[in-house]
């Protein structure tokens, strides 16, 4: 599967984008209510995450101080996996199949990849 190799830079950039996209989205939500039910009061730990959520994916998104943003935010995820999904609990409760924790495990690892990668092409920045 070569031939799929000369694709990798665009398809880097295409994840950078539309896991931004898709980070930013979780800010939308909990900063201003948008499609949700649950909407954190202002101030409180969830919704500053949301901010640093709403920045820090469309940091991703455009490509702006990409590593920057993407060493924060998965960072965050890994507290946001360790405080509210695992909660120090013994047994089960570790494993992200039992607590829901697996989009805070992949966004963490997906950003710590990110942040090592760079912006690459289509980014503000333009890093590669």
């Amino acid at each position: 599967m070569s031939w799929l190799e000369k694709y990798a830079n665009p398809a880097y950039a295409l994840l950078r984008i539309v896991s931004g996209l898709l980070f930013a989205f979780h800010g939308v939500q909990k900063v201003f209510g948008l499609l949700t039910q649950h909407h954190p009061p202002v101030g409180s730990q969830i919704w500053i995450g949301g901010i640093l959520e709403l920045v820090g994916g469309l940091a991703i998104l455009v490509g702006l101080q990409t590593r920057l943003a993407a060493f924060l935010c998965s960072g965050m995820m890994a507290v946001a996996y360790i405080q509210f999904h695992w909660k120090f609990q013994l047994g089960a409760a570790f494993w992200p199949a039992v607590n829901q924790g697996e989009l805070a495990v992949i966004y963490c690892f997906l950003f710590l990849f990110i942040a090592c990668r760079g912006g690459g092409t289509w980014c503000v920045d333009k890093t590669a």
